[in-house]
């Protein structure tokens, strides 16, 4: 992969932050853009802004096919079945809160369980949380290993045949850990529960085939692979998908409307209330596109050298802890010795280098790891060991700027 090439078309990390050229390593809260989305959003409302579905005049028509384009896309991208199984969402949050709210609501009821793990972002928390007190049903956890990580064994110990939902981030975005979400669903369907896999932290990185995990519900953003923001997927099994109610009502999601009664679209319409996200997901097209041409193979790879690079040299700065697995994606978590994670990150800052600082909307997993926050370093395809060996010399920087108190 030339990274040189992919760097170039990215028009925001030409430039430089306090003085400093932009080393940006937050991408696992939100991407950088390239300029062919950028250009395909811009073309979009420049040349055929309408609405979709609706008119039979010709933007409406260009629009239509932009729009349904980039589900067909989507539905390649991930090697799902059908398109009716790719309904677009706000986002990862959005498209879990459908499954719960659902799915959930119409399927789990008292006594039922509801299975998750301590590593979780909150979106794949609380609406399980909000679920089980709405139910009366249990929320239980899997347990972590000391790495990080989770074994089989704990999952077929907690799995059970009252477990109704199992819910598992594909990656976790605090310790690059890569679970193993086909074998969990393995477990899950044996015991007669659904599988529904949080995939923000994976998609834009790796390839993902849903048939081949046997996922039931499968949600992801936009924005953290190279598409806008606002726009996500969730992905659902056309058989349990026929059968859920919408969560939001009124225009494009319905076939007839009567005074006192209505009746639905066909999936995946039921479930896009309302004028869609229609440049989100143009410019999600574009950025699978683009994503496409590289390699997702590619770019797995690229990232987890710069990880391993990354953690070799931070492990030889004293002072500096670095959680997770060995085996892990492209995200470095670490937390420097008496010294606040935003006060490192504020530090960083000001050399130009971009890090996270923070619980990442993670705090029982802050809690497992008995810290109140920490630092993260993400990596994406447009990064390189430049950038790693700059975010390490600020690092140091860091050190030296607070003395004793960093030890």
């Amino acid at each position: 992969m030339d990274v040189k090439t992919v760097r170039s078309k990215f028009p925001i990390l030409d430039q430089e932050v306090n003085g400093h050229p932009l080393v940006y390593l937050d991408s696992a809260a939100t991407s950088q853009k390239p300029q062919q989305v950028i250009d395909a959003v811009e073309d979009y409302y420049k040349r055929y802004n309408s609405n979709v579905h609706r008119g039979v005049h010709t933007l409406g028509s260009l629009a239509t096919d932009g729009y349904e384009g980039a589900r067909e896309k989507v539905r390649g991208f991930i090697n799902a079945k059908s398109m009716e199984e790719i309904v677009f969402t706000r986002g990862t949050t959005t498209a879990i809160n459908t499954v719960a709210a659902s799915y959930g609501r119409a399927n789990v009821k008292q006594g039922d369980e509801i299975v998750i793990t301590p590593m979780e972002h909150h979106s794949n928390i609380i609406p399980w949380q909000q679920l089980a007190k709405s139910t009366g049903a249990t929320l239980k956890y899997i347990p972590l290993k000391e790495d990080g990580t989770i074994d089989l064994n704990d999952v077929e110990e907690t799995v059970t045949e009252n477990t109704k939902i199992v819910s598992v981030m594909h990656v976790s975005n605090v310790l690059g850990t890569i679970n193993p979400v086909k074998e969990i669903a393995e477990i899950a369907h044996k015991n007669g529960a659904v599988m529904v896999v949080d995939g923000a932290q994976a998609v834009p990185h790796m390839k993902v085939d849903v048939q081949d995990l046997d996922a039931d519900f499968y949600a992801f953003s936009g924005h953290k692979m190279c598409a806008p923001t606002g726009i996500g997927v969730l992905y659902g099994k056309k058989k349990l998908m026929k059968n859920m109610e919408p969560v939001e009502f009124g225009g494009e999601m319905i076939d007839f409307v009567g005074l006192y009664d209505s009746t639905w679209k066909e999936l995946p319409w039921k479930f896009e209330g309302g004028t869609p996200i229609i440049a989100g997901a143009i410019g999600l097209g574009a950025a699978i596109d683009f994503l496409e041409e590289i390699g997702l193979e590619n770019i797995k790879q690229h990232e987890q050298k710069l990880a391993d690079y990354a953690i070799a040299q931070l492990k030889d700065i004293d002072g500096v802890t670095v959680y997770g697995p060995e085996k892990r994606a492209g995200v470095v978590t670490f937390n420097c010795e008496d010294v606040h994670p935003h006060d490192v990150a504020t530090v960083l800052d000001a050399e130009g280098v971009a890090v996270r600082a923070g619980h990442h909307c993670a705090q029982p997993l802050m809690k497992w790891l008995d810290v109140t926050a920490t630092a993260r370093a993400s990596f994406y395809l447009y990064n390189n060991e430049e950038d790693v060996d700059a975010f390490v010399k600020a690092l140091i920087k860091t050190k030296e700027y607070f003395g004793d108190v960093f030890g």
